[in-house]
Parts: C-alpha cells; structure tokens; sequence
C-alpha cells in the first residue's frame, strides 16, 4: 500500500510538472506556428531555435513591477488569478493517462485519481474557473476589465450547456460516469471503437464548446484588444497577468486530453492487443502514454491552427451560435442516442 502511494505522489508531481512545461513550450510552438503561417521565422534568438523563449518570457514576468491599482480590492484582485490556475491544474486528477501497472502486486491505474463520477467531478472544477476571472475584472475596478469578465460568464454559462449534452449522450452509449470506464469501454475493434465513429455530432458539438470554455480564437471575446484594451486582464501584470495567460494554455492542454480520452480512445490505438503480446507490461504502459500524448499535442496544434485561420465572432454571433444551434443540435444528439440505444 504505502508503494501504491508514493507512485500517486510521483504521479502527481510528474503531472504538474508535466503541465506546466506542456503549457510554457505551448506559447513557443504557438508563435511558431503561427510565423510559420504568416512566412516569418518566429522565436529565434533565446537558445538553438529559441528553445529558450519560454524561459526567458518567465524571468521577465517575474522581474516586472508588481502594480495594484489603487482603486482596486486588493485581496480579491490576488485571490482572481489564483483561482483561474488552481483550477486549470486540477483538473487533470481524474484522467487515465495509461493502463493499468503492477506495482508491489497490486494493479494501480495511471490515474490520480479513479473516482466514479469523474466527468462530474471535470464538469465542477471547469465551472469554478470562470469565479477566477469574474472575480479579477470585478476587483479591477476598471469598466474594460468588468465589461471582459460579464463576457466571461456569459460565455461559459452558454458553452457548458451544450458541451454538457454532448457527454450525456457519451454516458448513455458507456453507461458510466468514471472516464477511466469510458476510455475502457473504447479498446474493442482492436482498439478502434473510438467515441468519434459512434458519436460525431457529439463530437463536434463538445470541440467547439471546448474552444469557447478556453477563451480560443474565435470565441476570445472576453479579453479581446480593439475592443476592451485587454479584457479582465486589462490591469494585471507580472506573475499576475502570467498566471491568467498560463491558465489559459493548461486549459488547452486539459481540453485536448478531454477530446482525445472522450472521443478517441485516449490511450488505446489501432493493433494495441498485438503490441501487448510481444512487449512486457511497462513498456506496453509507456507505449500507451506516448499515444495518449500524441494524441493531445495534435488537438494542441489544432487549436493553434485555428487561431490563426478563423477571425474572431461578434458577441451577437457567439451567443447565436450557442443559444441557437448548438444547444438544440446537443439536445437532437441526446434524443438520436436514446432512440438508438432503444431500439437496437
């Protein structure tokens, strides 16, 4: 038991690690990708290719002047990002990042944590963030920064709606809340019975509130510059400004590992019962995890990918396209899907 613990513990430090280095070289493959997409060369400078980039824009937002506003609530205007990126970490505990490994003869999953309503627990933490935002425009007392986070919320509230139906629908076909029992449920046809076959409404419904929930292109409505300065970040700077900004590419990062686990499989892949015959148990294990993993940086790019392709909505249109289409083409999926479930 105590060996089963402290494999959590390193499980967990190896994460938050993990996530915070994914989140940083995620600002460095974004500037590339996006020079790339305009025939520019990008970071260059900091180190061979300027792999040194994300460390360098880190010691500059920890050298830069801690400003409070003087008209601002003090504690509020700390507590606002504080939340945004606790938030954003913790919600990686209950995704299964492999199978199962033997450890001390017992089987421990690689996941934090295997509760049993984990989509709830996901849907949760998520909603809490947007507290994180609303509060750090209202404490701001700036007009832009309270005008971004009523976006915010405004945006959040109507994107989880849809994004909410479209996982009911993945919960009826698995019949389980746990999302280590809907990623199980996906390795039969030789690890191809992936949820985007079965449900690719549900599917497209679930990435595009997934663009919304991170504050994405096109839907970055809530700190968008020609209109509010900077949205609820107008008055923030240094560490501050860096844990909003963070926040927002672990989001991505936890939104890519939710598609590719919900949708794809996760850590399962096409001939994984042939690779599991001829390999030992860890590697299989450590197989498994690069998959998963190759699977997150390509819906990572993705996201980059539209960003510098798709111009932004207007609010009007955002919350058309919420309100209007999403909402009853997720609730036409849900009815689809028990019909489906009935008759067959």
């Amino acid at each position: 038991m105590a060996a089963v613990l402290i494999f959590k513990i390193i499980l967990i430090v190896v994460l938050f690690a993990l996530s915070l280095t994914i989140a940083a070289y995620s600002t460095y493959a974004e500037r590339k990708v996006a020079a790339f997409m305009q025939d520019r060369l990008g970071p260059n400078r900091a180190g061979p290719f300027g792999l040194l980039q994300p460390l360098a824009d880190g010691l500059k937002m920890f050298m830069k002047e801690e400003i409070l506003p003087a008209t601002s609530n003090k504690y509020l205007f700390i507590a606002g990002p504080a939340i945004t990126m606790t938030t954003a970490l913790m919600t990686s505990a209950v995704i299964p990042w492999g199978p199962e490994v033997t450890i001390g003869g017992v089987k421990v999953p690689l996941q934090v944590a295997d509760i049993n309503i984990g989509i709830l627990y996901v849907l949760g933490v998520v909603s809490l963030g947007v507290y994180g935002i609303m509060i750090g425009g209202w404490a701001s007392n700036n007009k832009y920064s309270l005008l971004g986070a009523v976006r915010a919320s405004s945006q959040m509230i109507s994107y989880e709606l849809a994004m909410g139906m479209s996982i009911i629908a993945i919960i009826m076909s698995s019949g389980s809340l746990s999302i280590g029992d809907i990623v199980e449920g996906q390795s039969a046809w030789a690890g191809m019975h992936w949820n985007v076959f079965i449900q690719p409404l549900g599917f497209l419904i679930f990435i595009i509130c997934a663009f919304a929930e991170c504050n994405r292109t096109p839907f970055d409505l809530p700190e968008s510059e020609t209109e509010l300065v900077g949205g609820y970040h107008t008055e923030y700077s240094s560490m501050k400004l860096g844990f909003y900004l963070f926040a927002e590419y672990v989001n991505m990062f936890i939104s890519s590992a939710m598609i590719s686990a919900l949708y794809f499989g996760g850590y399962n892949f096409p001939g994984m019962d042939a690779v599991q015959n001829s390999v030992g148990e860890v590697w299989f294990a450590l197989i498994c995890v690069a998959v998963f993993f190759a699977k997150i940086l390509f819906f990572i790019f993705f996201f980059m990918w539209v960003r510098w392709t798709i111009p932004r909505f207007r609010f009007d249109q955002l919350m058309n396209l919420g309100w209007k289409v999403l909402l009853p083409l997720s609730i036409l999926n849900v009815l689809i899907t028990g019909a489906v479930i009935l008759f067959s």
